[in-house]
Order: structure tokens, then C-alpha cells, then sequence
């Protein structure tokens, strides 16, 4: 073949498209050829495609058999309790208030409401440079995704900002646990109505022309959002209407009392306290929740449950009250506060592969017992049902197969320099660029998915491979599945490995006009 012959699509379409004729011509006609390229698109998703993921399904990072589990872990909250987003709007609100009232931030902040889907989980905030951005698997930043305050901040300024680059070097970035000398990552559900916050206080001062000092107002704003949990109001609020704040409960019920039927073993590690967790528990699966578990750990402060050998276990009674006597055996039935993995690891026995612990936040949760103990990990992200459904319309469907068509014909036909293509190139490059916006813009319009840049992983999906063995969007998703259920990754090809996308399978064979010169270099 060469680029002045027809070319034959032999991409996984319906049969009436099959072996469809495109004209890729060596010097005119591009512009038609992308016509050509654009109205097929439509009839190369075979029937049915755009519903093929299910959000409730499990997904696999690793192989794993369920068979081999003997022993189930679960957090407390967002893994068994999931929660409603009212209570994102209750947690602003309420630090909102101490920020005016104790920190003495300006009254005016008062005018500013929780903003849901401003935020999404995994972003990272530059505290010197009041920045909140997106930044992908390779440490640069998704130009479109950073934002000073409510408002977005010009490409042109953030590459500026950077030293000319859109690259956060290694030393900036977020350590183990998210932490980095500038940066932060927010991985935990409860970080966004704190994101939304400090975007809303710093979107206030800049209106105002109120000089801050950017160290300060991130340590107040994060002072006051820890207030709302550690001093227990948002356990008030739960507590007082579980229907309107706790989601899936009778789901919980039939996951555990399952695996109990089938002789696991349960625990739960939360860092929540006793009462809060109890009448949880009673709330989603009754009174005698307890008899479910082998073991409970409250206030366990994870993740430091996981590294510190110092803290030991704290025998609770039935209404919570410390006991005094020293802890050489954990009893099924009884509730233990604080202590550490080791101390568990010692007294249980229960070690490796066969433990399979669930938790939503990939650094508190999960990070450490994956590479330092060789538990199994399960990662909750109660996100990946929208962004399931949202994958699985039409509109995004045809949007991302047309782009990456686009994407190909750019690729493929750069070479040509005259004038006439490269203002076809050009042409090509802005609509796909629209493209890519219009894609981002389906899942939350500020910063896209929480799993993908424009084409990369994100930060967040690379800790997601590394930290989980299975993920998915609630425990409940377990229901869907045998108790000795094998799940198998699938080998997903490498970029050199096979050709995915039809622009592959159909230009692949193009020559380079310079391939021939450079024979001889071999």
C-alpha cells in the first residue's frame, strides 16, 4: 500500500461498514478525508457498546481469588457506611462558620454555599502558589484543571508558575501519604466540600484585593475542617437522621451476613469512634451487629495504625468505656481503641494473601498493607458509577472514537508541510482539542474525571493500580458475585504491543516519505 491507494477499514465495526473504502491521497483532499473519517465514526461502535460496563462490577489491577480469602476487612466509613452528599454541603457550612466566628476570617465568606461537583477527589493544592490542579501519572499538570479560587488560571500562567513547564519535579510532589513539601493531595470523599472551602475563601480575598499569607489560610481552613470531625458534629448529624445521611444499609446486611454463612472471618479497623460506628452498625445491619465480627478496632488512626508499634490496644466495655487491663488476646465480640498492625499481626495470626481489606482512601487505608504486609486491598470509589454511566453513553462514546480517529490522521499525515496541509493540520488540532474539552467536560466541567488527564492516567488512577488489587463503587458490589470468584485482570496491550484504536488498524500501513533515507542508519 501506499498513501496515493484506497484504504480498507477492517476495525471491529458493524457488518454494513465493514471493508468500508476510505481515500487517504498523498498532497489534496485531507480535509475530505476527515469528512470521510467524521461521518463513519457513528457506525464504527458495534450495537449495544455503549452499555457494556457495569457500574456495579468489580474491576481487577490484579489476579485475585476469593477462594483464598479467609479473612475480610472492612473501614467504617465510606466503605461500609457510604454517605449522602448533603452531608459535603453540612461540613462547609459548618467550618465555613468557625473560620468567621473563630479564626474571625470576614463575615462576607457567609454568602458563600457549598458548590457540588465543583471538586473532585484526587486533586492536588500548591500552597505557595494557591493553586488547586489536576496532575496526571507522569507529574505534569492537566492545562484546563487549575484553578485559583473559583476561577480558572491561563495555561500560559500556570506554565509560567512552573518555571516554563507544565512538570511538578519529584521533590515537590506528594510523598507516601499525599504529603509533599508544597503540594497536598486531597485522596479522602471528606476533602471536597474542604477543597470547595478554600477555594470559595481565596476566591473571596482576590475580589476583595485582601492580601493573605497562603501558608496561613491553608492551616485555618484545614484546622477548621478537622474541628467539624474530631469534635464530633458531623457524628451529631448522622447520627440524628441515618435515612437521610447513610446509603445502601441493607446491602451491607446481606455482604457480611454472607460471608459469614460462608465461614470468613470479619473484622473492621475504623478511625471513627465506638457510639458513632455502633449506632451505624444497628442503623444498616441491627443490634446484634457485632456477633458479624471477629474482631473491631475504633479510633484506630490510620495510617499510622499501620507503621507505629508504640500505641497498644485499649479494651472497650459494651458502652464504650476504657478498660485498664493489658491486652494479650484479641476475643471475638469485644471492642478494642487504637493499637497497631503488629500487635494484630502477632495476636491473630493473620497474615498475606489470605486477608482482604477494604477501604476507600488508597494512602490511609490500603498503602501499607499492600506493600508492607501482602494483604489483598479492595478500594471503594463510590465515583465510578457515574463515571460508568457516563462512559457508557453515546455521546461520549462517539466523541472519544472520533477524537482518537482525529488523532491518528494527525499523527499520520504531519509530514505534509505545504501550505494548504498544514492549514488542514491546523484545523485538525483545534477540533480535536474542542473534542477533548467537550470530553472532560461530561464527567465534572472544572476538572474532568477524577481517573484520566486528556489522554493519561491521572495521579489518582496511578495510586489506584499500585495500591488496590480489586476496586469498586461500593461493597455491595460483592452481592454480584460467587465467594470463590476469580477475578482476572485483562492484559491490556502495551502501546508497541497491538494496535487498539481503527486509525491504527487502518493507516498503520502508510510509508513515511523519510523512512527511506534513513535505511541506511541500520
Amino acid at each position: 500500500f501506499d498513501t496515493s491507494q484506497p484504504r480498507v477499514c477492517f476495525a471491529s465495526c458493524r457488518p454494513e461498514t465493514r471493508g468500508i473504502v476510505l481515500q487517504l491521497p498523498d498532497t489534496k483532499g485531507r480535509s475530505d478525508c476527515a469528512d470521510g473519517w467524521r461521518a463513519l465514526s457513528p457506525d464504527l461502535l458495534p450495537p449495544g457498546v455503549c452499555n457494556l460496563l457495569n457500574p456495579a462490577a468489580i474491576y481487577a489491577n490484579n489476579e485475585i481469588s476469593l477462594g483464598d480469602v479467609e479473612i475480610y476487612g472492612f473501614d467504617y466509613d465510606y466503605t461500609l457506611a457510604q454517605y449522602s452528599n448533603l452531608l459535603h454541603s453540612m461540613i462547609f457550612n459548618t467550618a465555613r462558620d468557625i473560620l468567621i466566628e473563630q479564626f474571625k476570617y470576614p463575615e462576607g465568606l457567609g454568602k458563600y454555599d457549598y458548590i457540588p461537583g465543583f471538586a473532585i477527589r484526587g486533586l492536588h493544592y500548591d500552597v505557595q502558589k494557591s493553586l488547586l490542579m489536576k496532575i496526571d501519572a507522569f507529574h505534569y499538570v492537566q492545562l484546563g484543571t487549575a484553578y485559583r479560587g473559583l476561577k480558572p488560571v491561563p495555561d500560559e500562567e500556570v506554565i509560567e508558575l512552573y518555571g516554563g513547564t507544565q512538570h511538578i519535579p519529584l521533590y515537590q510532589m506528594s510523598d507516601f501519604y499525599g504529603k509533599g513539601p508544597s503540594l497536598k493531595q486531597f485522596m479522602d470523599i471528606f476533602s471536597l466540600p474542604e477543597m470547595t472551602l478554600l477555594s470559595s475563601v481565596i476566591d473571596y480575598f482576590i475580589t476583595h484585593g485582601i492580601e493573605f499569607d497562603q501558608v496561613h489560610l491553608y492551616k485555618d481552613i484545614s484546622d477548621a475542617i478537622r474541628d467539624v470531625h474530631v469534635k464530633g458534629v458531623m457524628y451529631k448529624w448522622i447520627e440524628k437522621d441515618m435515612e437521610q445521611y447513610i446509603l445502601h444499609g441493607d446491602e451491607i446486611y446481606a455482604v457480611l451476613n454472607r460471608l459469614v454463612n460462608h465461614k470468613k472471618k470479619l473484622f473492621l479497623i475504623t478511625n471513627s469512634p465506638f457510639s458513632f460506628v455502633d449506632k451505624g452498625m444497628k442503623h444498616m445491619v441491627g443490634k446484634n451487629w457485632r456477633d458479624l465480627f471477629d474482631m473491631v478496632i475504633v479510633q484506630a488512626d490510620k495510617p499510622n495504625f499501620f507503621t507505629d508499634r508504640r500505641k497498644p490496644f485499649r479494651k472497650l466495655d459494651d458502652k464504650g468505656s476504657l478498660q485498664w487491663d493489658k491486652i494479650n488476646q484479641l476475643e471475638k465480640g469485644k471492642i478494642y481503641k487504637e493499637g497497631n498492625l503488629f500487635d494484630f499481626l502477632r495476636l491473630t495470626g493473620w497474615r498475606g494473601s489470605k486477608v482482604l481489606y477494604f477501604g476507600d482512601h488508597l494512602y490511609s487505608d490500603l498503602a501499607d498493607l499492600m506493600l508492607r504486609h501482602g494483604w489483598r486491598t479492595g478500594a471503594i470509589v463510590p465515583e465510578l458509577e457515574t463515571e460508568i454511566r457516563i462512559i457508557n453513553t453515546e455521546q461520549y462514546m462517539h466523541s472519544l472514537t472520533w477524537q482518537q480517529a482525529l488523532t491518528g490522521l494527525l499523527e499520520r499525515m504531519q509530514m505534509y508541510q505545504d501550505a494548504e496541509s498544514k492549514q488542514v493540520l491546523l484545523e485538525w488540532m483545534k477540533e480535536r482539542q474542542e473534542i477533548r474539552s467537550l470530553t472532560k467536560n461530561l464527567f465534572n466541567p472544572q476538572f474532568g474525571s477524577i481517573f484520566r488527564t486528556f489522554h493519561n492516567p491521572t495521579y489518582f488512577s496511578r495510586r489506584l493500580v499500585r495500591f488496590s488489587d480489586i476496586y469498586m463503587a461500593s461493597i455491595s458490589c460483592l452481592l454480584n458475585y460467587d465467594v470463590n470468584f476469580t477475578f482476572y485482570p485483562r492484559r491490556t496491550p502495551l502501546q508497541h504491543e497491538a494496535p487498539l484504536w481503527m486509525d491504527q488498524l487502518c493507516t498503520g500501513c502508510m510509508k513515511t516519505p523519510f523512512l527511506e533515507e534513513m535505511v541506511h542508519i541500520r
